[in-house]
């Protein structure tokens, strides 16, 4: 069995946990039949996932918070890029957020339009269906 000798720096942790649900996204939405592109590099177009129906491309951009508020504010982290969904995720429980992506600063999280689920692929797959 392999023993893992050294703790990764926080930073890099902070990353794997963000990455991981990006993949997460990404494979509930593969398994709905979507194509499901992944950029190198999100930081110019705010861009996590992309997915296409094989005519029409969709850019999902995926957060995650350290939450359990579901009346929790959150806040516009891409700007004015063509963003078209968000998913939010809790990282303290096990319920998240998809909604079409806001203009304005801030908005709560709970507000109406933003489809909750729980986190697990039949609830994401309904939710993201109802946008």
């Amino acid at each position: 069995m392999p023993t893992k000798f050294c703790t990764p720096a926080t930073e890099t942790i902070r990353h794997s946990k963000s990455l991981s649900y990006e993949s997460q996204t990404a494979t509930w939405l593969l398994q709905d039949g979507w194509e499901v592109l992944l950029p190198m590099i999100d930081h110019g177009l705010k861009t996590d996932v992309v997915i296409s129906d094989g005519y029409s491309f969709y850019r999902i951009q995926v957060k995650s918070l350290e939450t359990s508020e579901e009346t929790t504010w959150v806040e516009n982290k891409w700007g004015d890029a063509p963003v078209d969904f968000v998913v939010y995720f809790s990282r303290t429980s096990h319920w998240g957020y998809i909604m079409p992506a806001f203009k304005e600063s801030r908005r709560r999280l709970n507000a109406p339009g933003h489809i909750r689920f729980h986190q697990d692929a039949k609830p994401f797959i309904k939710a993201f269906n109802r946008l």
